[in-house]
């Protein structure tokens, strides 16, 4: 499936099809019900009826992608933007100015100021702070006691981010604060995608409420670390720096929105799905300790038990692998919405210019005809032998394209090197009171994740 097999002009218009509509609509509401009682089954589902569907969402039509080819394609092609009902439920969080939202010159513009600071070579500055956040942890938790994977996971995610690309001593008090906003704001803002009821969500109910005093405080805690940097005269070498003597187009410096808008996508969404993939990957640690041993042994074997380092990350192999493993089965990212510019084809299926269409890398990623005993969580299909096996496109936790996440490197190896410190001190196991169970908001992540360090 190339690119070009999605333009319009590889059919006639009068050879392309409708898409079947997904059964199950309920009237005025459409799929949203579904979408908000059990959205991973009703995702993983569609496949079934089609590799293009349509789904009703209250009064609007939305067109579900099915197969990794199409995705691929879809996230490749000119022909269509990010916008949709994602996007739309999240502009009240990430603004309309930020790299994560903007399309075209202006989204160009901003992936070069932001690339330099993720680019591979640069990776490497970040190794100390990674270092020191991930062996913290070590250190913090205490054999045999309770440690909530929430907040830990946050703290951890929230000091990385702000130590690295803000050098700011941001600390525990703000990403306590980010965790819990972010709950609230990301479980608010999936309600109102798939349950587009416009004028209700302002008025005053205790949710709607909540969720105001949360997506507020989120900004104000962005407001806050921008005032800090410029009151303190400070320019060290990080991405605010940057931000703060980006130009525009035509020379001169960017808005304060704009501003805004780069830090909360630098902060918020980058925090929460580094926490979220922490959160999943320490479950999957106490659900399987045979990988947590074998992670052990193998970082053992790497540093000639001196405590891991940056420099050993890509030597560690299976220790990759599981980190791999777990974004395909428990991937924060489980959604994403694009906007056709244009008609065009998707498999063969009219798609008209203005349509949103929507598609599930949970779904794509847990797809038993890409993925052998697709519901294992089993870190070696990922060796060069076996990875080889899996469709083009049925696997991009990062996405593809010119929309692929830029910090793609910087989360693979403050992951893999988190991942490694704790089993080389630590097996873990779930105690009483904990919920693992999937909490679907705009992400996924574990209800409340209780879990035991225990030594080696």
């Amino acid at each position: 499936m190339t690119v070009d097999s999605v333009r319009p002009e590889t059919r006639e218009a009068s050879e392309l099809r409708e898409p079947p509509l997904a059964g199950g609509a309920v009237p005025g509401l459409g799929h949203g019900l579904k979408l908000v009682r059990d959205p991973l089954a009703f995702m993983s589902q569609l496949r079934d009826h089609g590799d293009v569907v349509r789904l009703k969402l209250g009064p609007k039509t939305v067109y579900a992608v099915t197969t990794p080819e199409l995705t691929g394609a879809l996230a490749l092609s000119p022909d269509y933007h990010i916008a949709g009902p994602l996007w739309e439920s999240l502009e009240g969080l990430l603004g309309k100015e930020g790299v994560a939202t903007a399309n075209g010159p202006l989204h160009r513009r901003q992936r070069r100021t932001i690339q330099p600071a993720f680019r591979l070579d640069a990776i490497p500055d970040y190794g100390p702070v990674m270092e020191e956040e991930a062996h913290a942890l070590t250190t913090r938790w205490r054999p045999g006691e309770t440690v909530d994977c929430t907040s830990e996971s946050f703290r951890t995610a929230v000091r990385i981010a702000a130590r690295c690309l803000l050098r700011g001593q941001y600390m525990d008090e703000r990403a306590e604060r980010l965790s819990m906003d972010l709950t609230t704001v990301f479980r608010g803002m999936y309600r109102r995608m798939v349950i587009p009821l416009g004028p209700l969500y302002r008025l005053p109910f205790p949710a709607n409420r909540e969720f105001n005093r949360a997506l507020a405080d989120l900004h104000l805690l962005v407001d806050e670390i921008v005032t800090e940097r410029r009151a303190s005269g400070q320019k060290p070498d990080d991405l605010l720096t940057a931000l703060l003597e980006a130009k525009d187009d035509n020379g001169d410096p960017i808005g304060e929105q704009e501003i805004h808008d780069q830090v909360v996508a630098i902060l918020t969404p980058g925090s929460e799905t580094i926490a979220s993939t922490i959160m999943w990957l320490l479950q999957l640690l106490a659900d399987h300790p045979e990988h947590a041993e074998k992670v052990r042994a193998e970082v053992e074997s790497v540093t000639g038990g001196r405590p891991v380092a940056f420099e050993h990350v890509r030597r560690l192999t299976h220790t990759n692998n599981v980190v791999v493993e777990a974004m395909r089965l428990r991937p924060a990212v489980w959604i994403l919405t694009r906007r056709a510019m244009a008609d065009s084809e998707l498999g063969g299926y009219r798609i008209p210019a203005g349509a949103d269409i929507i598609y599930s890398p949970y779904a794509i990623q847990r797809d038993a005809r890409s993925h052998d005993r697709h519901l294992d969580f089993d870190p070696d299909r990922w060796l060069p032998e076996r990875a080889k096996e899996v469709p083009k496109y049925a696997m991009n936790p990062f996405s593809v394209g010119n929309r692929k996440c830029p910090s793609d490197h910087f989360s693979m190896a403050q992951l893999s090197l988190i991942v490694a410190a704790v089993s080389a001190k630590y097996r873990f196991e779930q105690v009483g009171g904990s919920d693992a169970t999937t909490r679907v908001g705009i992400t996924l992540r574990p209800h409340r994740l209780l879990v035991k360090p225990v030594e080696w």
